[in-house]
């Protein structure tokens, strides 16, 4: 690929994150300079937005540039929330994007007593299944605590998201737009399983989920 192509299809991909990190955002699914998103390039490297920015006024120009080894090499400073991300791609080398988001249902399942920690959502509906499969949570840590990565990555490879306890979720997609619909998903799911709380769903039998899962295999 000539350097001219590469750069058109990055400066692509910036415009892919800001009008979809505007999107998350003007509809509240992400707040104030919560949320991150980031991408994986044909390089080895990512795109990354920056830290402290809102994801609803992201300059394209500014999202950071990180070389294969996770270094800046243009752009604003990366997100800190950066090593949630490098966790989830050590383990996924199919995973082409990754948004992490403290939406609010699903934080608020999240912080529920009594859910299953190695599948948090029961699956209610087929497309749940197709785009998120079990959800596991994983126990609170301090934000910024580099045993939250290694916790992100234990579970990572057999996983395309993870809810943080008290946090949110993080959620992984062949490219972005797969993983931002998956992250879209996994909301509205969580406020289907609040308002069904009590009033014993029914949920997919093991023998439909598994045939959802044979029939559309996530990345």
């Amino acid at each position: 690929m000539s350097i001219h192509l590469h750069r058109h299809s990055q400066n692509s991909l910036r415009e892919q994150i800001s009008a979809l990190g505007k999107s998350l955002f003007d509809r509240g699914l992400t707040m104030g300079s919560s949320g991150n998103i980031s991408v994986r390039l044909e390089d080895g490297g990512w795109l990354m937005t920056p830290t402290n920015a809102c994801l609803g006024r992201l300059d394209p120009a500014r999202i950071s540039h990180l070389d294969q080894h996770g270094q800046l090499l243009s752009g604003d400073k990366p997100t800190k929330e950066q090593f949630l991300h490098m966790a989830m791609y050590a383990e996924r080398p199919q995973s082409g994007a990754i948004v992490h988001l403290h939406s609010t249902h699903s934080v608020a399942v999240s912080c529920l007593p009594g859910v299953d920690p190695c599948d948090c959502i029961p699956p209610l509906t087929a497309y749940y299944v197709m785009r998120v499969g079990k959800l596991p949570l994983i126990p609170y840590h301090i934000p910024g605590d580099p045993k939250l990565g290694d916790a992100v990555r234990g579970l990572a490879g057999k996983h395309s998201a993870v809810l943080l306890a008290n946090h949110g979720p993080v959620v992984a997609g062949k490219n972005l737009e797969a993983a931002v619909y998956a992250t879209e998903e996994l909301e509205e799911t969580a406020k289907l399983y609040l308002l069904l709380r009590g009033e014993n769903p029914r949920g997919l039998t093991p023998e439909q989920v598994s045939e959802l899962e044979a029939r559309f295999p996530r990345d």
